[in-house]
């Protein structure tokens, strides 16, 4: 008889902080439990599993009992438990200290409550860089799992991926599994049939040898049409009986087992890689779609769709410098953190700063870093708790550092885009101006509330967005997530509209007299670019103020055939306490030299995000009444009020002497697990005055935002 053939299966559960609990709950009803139970009844299959550490906290908490489903299926055996980062960050995002940090809580945690501690860890989205394996060797980890991507992408031969192999880095290695993904593709979306026989041309080919499958335990269950596929149809239970049928020579091992017993077929350096779709989504959009035909038309070459793969996940940082902005924020805690936890401090500071520290570990969880179908970039809840946990650490830790309660301003290159921010921090605010972008304000966080304010993101063409045309595909078979196409709702394409600017606050809109809030709704202004979103000049900067300028022709206001008239533009922008809160001011002075008035509209655009726009909680006031966030209208130019009863928060606007504020939502068109959906990502906000602009009259225009806790 031939030697035995091993399946390994690294089986990965994970829910990103900040999700609803009722979200992971049906998570848990419809895959983590069934799966688990089902396992159970078939005691001959063996597994990896890997849970990340805010799930198996959430699990502790609302359902203990499945603890001691998992201590009974360890007991036998028929599991081993995995590591990773503990809130599963993206390792080679995170710096040095905080690498090992989710490493090694995620091992404690496990031999906790396991009492094994874990040899393997499960790599985030498996984004692996060749600096790696010196990273886990030094956390205690012995092995990991990436895609035969990686290896392909280094020249291998797919005949070369049924066994394990060592990578190294400064002189120390870990051992590397290849998932492989047809076995991604074919479970559990196939016929079971079809998955043996696989199987079995791997075991003809490769006898003693393995084949390994890393993916998602969300697929058995939660992905769309899964959980009656799996557990009401059967699939799951008919797989498990035929991997039991054919144990005369094929073994389901766990992951550690197999590595112990098999020694690695050699060494692997592999490149900077991920999965093939993550790639894919990291590039820009233009860039992605023409690798999409590229792939298309070479489908029938696999010699050369091997080494066709997108972009590294760090660009996600470029593509989306909403991303990059969280990112940068991160980096900052992290290293005020590591900079005031190497003082010795009392201990009360001490210990504030291990609640910051842990604050900042829970915001390196990925999910809001990215986007692509999984990817929470788009999930303003996903994003606004990361950033409310950020804001948390770095309260605590001007708390820690004693700080005397005065404003300061700090001017660095903030999100590290080679051009300088202003950052303005108070013990009740902080906020980051980038006057390389219209001189507008790209963050204003609120720390009493540990509220982020502004937290929208800019509405872009993506690649899938040419899918909407067509529909959702209503065939009524089970496929791979990767191969679906579903809406939420009907007529999303209404809502395909694409913002010019990032969604930052105090922009500077000038143009025509004869717009309208229906031009400004469908981002019809045509403003003038210069003055929006150029590089203004700092004049003068405090510990709670600002002074820019910008100078330039107004031709995009101008009549055509006429010379554009030259206009300078200064804004102040100053940060005041107040009883409950503080606020923060623009004061806007147009002047120019011509020899005619000028005739233009004026705007200075605000942004607020609230997050749930249907909550009851929620809302905004003008002089017409209370209207729910998702509102779109005009209102008179007396006090505009946004509401949050969730995080007891609420900011009036006030725009003296202007005509009138117009308020459209934000909403972008998203893929998702689910399908296409819609997110309200806050409200824009434009104060509108008319300006006669006589020469050398100077003209003034304030906008005032005051934030009080409720």
């Amino acid at each position: 008889m031939s030697p035995t053939f091993h399946l390994v299966l690294l089986i990965h559960a994970h829910q990103p902080l900040g999700n609803f609990d009722d979200v992971i709950e049906s998570a848990y009803q419809r895959a983590y439990l069934p799966f688990i139970e089902l396992l159970g009844r078939h005691p001959a299959v063996r597994v990896g599993l890997h849970y990340s550490g805010s799930l198996l906290q959430w699990i502790e908490q609302h359902h203990p009992e499945y603890f001691s489903l998992l201590r009974e299926l360890g007991t036998g055996n028929q599991i081993e438990l995995v590591g990773g980062g503990y809130y599963e960050p993206i390792l080679i995002s995170i710096p040095p200290e905080d690498q090992q940090a989710q490493l090694t809580r995620m091992a404690g945690y496990i031999e906790q409550h396991f009492g094994d501690r874990p040899e393997g860890a499960w790599l985030a989205e498996r984004v692996w860089e060749p600096q790696l394996p010196s990273i886990l060797a030094r956390a205690g980890v012995s092995y990991s799992l990436v895609d035969d991507t990686h290896f392909l992408a280094a020249g291998f031969e797919p005949e070369q991926l049924f066994g394990s192999y060592i990578a190294e880095d400064a002189g120390l290695t870990v051992r590397l599994l290849p998932g492989l993904k047809s076995l991604r593709y074919l479970l559990p979306f196939h016929p079971v049939e079809e998955a043996i026989a696989h199987l079995r041309v791997g075991a003809t080919s490769h006898p003693g040898g393995m084949a390994v499958m890393g993916d998602d335990l969300e697929k058995f269950g939660v992905w769309p049409g899964t959980h009656k596929h799996c557990y009401q149809d059967g699939w799951l239970e008919s797989f498990f009986s035929a991997l039991e049928a054919n144990s005369a020579w094929l073994a389901t091992t766990p992951p550690g087992e197999y590595l112990a017993a098999h020694p690695s077929l050699g060494r692997a350096d592999l490149p900077t890689a991920s999965y093939s779709e993550m790639m894919e989504w990291a590039l820009p959009t233009p860039a992605r779609q023409r690798l999409q035909a590229f792939i298309r038309e070479s489908s029938s070459r696999p010699e050369i769709l091997a080494f066709l793969r997108g972009g590294p996940w760090r660009a996600f940082l470029t593509k989306y410098a909403e991303s990059n902005l969280l990112h940068k924020k991160m980096l900052h805690a992290s290293a005020r953190l590591s900079e005031l936890r190497s003082r010795k401090l009392h201990r009360r500071s001490a210990e504030a700063l291990e609640r910051a520290f842990d604050h900042v570990l829970r915001a390196q969880c990925n999910d809001p870093y990215w986007h692509g179908i999984f990817g929470g970039l788009y999930a303003s809840h996903l994003r606004t708790s990361s950033w409310r946990d950020l804001i948390r650490a770095e309260t605590l830790a001007d708390g820690a550092a004693s700080k005397d309660g005065s404003p300061s301003l700090a001017r660095l290159d903030y999100d590290a885009d080679g051009r300088e921010e202003l950052l303005f921090s108070a013990p009740c605010y902080s906020a980051l101006l980038k006057p390389s972008d219209g001189a507008t304000l790209a963050a204003v966080d609120f720390r009493p509330a540990a509220a982020t304010l502004i937290n929208s993101v800019m509405r872009r063409p993506e690649a899938y967005h040419a899918r909407l045309q067509e529909g959702a595909r209503a065939t009524g078979a089970v496929a791979s997530i990767h191969e679906q196409t579903r809406v939420k709702e009907p007529g999303l394409e209404r809502y395909l509209r694409y913002d010019r600017w990032p969604r930052h606050t105090f922009r500077l809109l000038l143009f025509r007299s004869d717009k309208t809030f229906s031009d400004y709704e469908a981002i019809r202004l045509d403003e003038d670019p210069a003055f929006a979103a150029g590089a203004w000049e700092v004049l003068a900067a405090a510990e709670a103020s600002a002074e820019l300028a910008r100078s330039g022709h107004l031709a995009s206001v101008h009549p055509e055939g006429l010379a554009a008239p030259p206009l300078r533009a200064v804004k102040l922008l100053s940060f005041a306490p107040r009883a409950q809160g503080f606020e923060v001011s623009c004061d806007l002075t147009l002047s120019h030299e011509s020899a005619h008035s000028i005739h233009l509209a004026v705007g200075i655009e605000s942004v607020v995000n609230f997050l749930a726009p249907n909550d009851p909680d929620r809302s905004i006031s003008t002089a017409s009444g209370r209207h729910p966030l998702r509102w779109s209208g005009a209102a008179p130019a007396s006090p505009l009020v946004f509401s949050d009863g969730w995080q007891k928060v609420r900011v009036t606007l006030e725009a003296s002497a202007a005509s009138a504020f117009w308020i459209a939502p934000i909403e972008s068109v998203s893929e998702s697990e689910e399908g296409f959906e819609r997110v309200y990502q806050g409200s824009q906000i434009l104060a509108v005055w008319p300006a006669e602009l006589s020469p050398r009259l100077p003209w003034h225009a304030r906008l005032v935002w005051r934030v009080e806790t409720l």
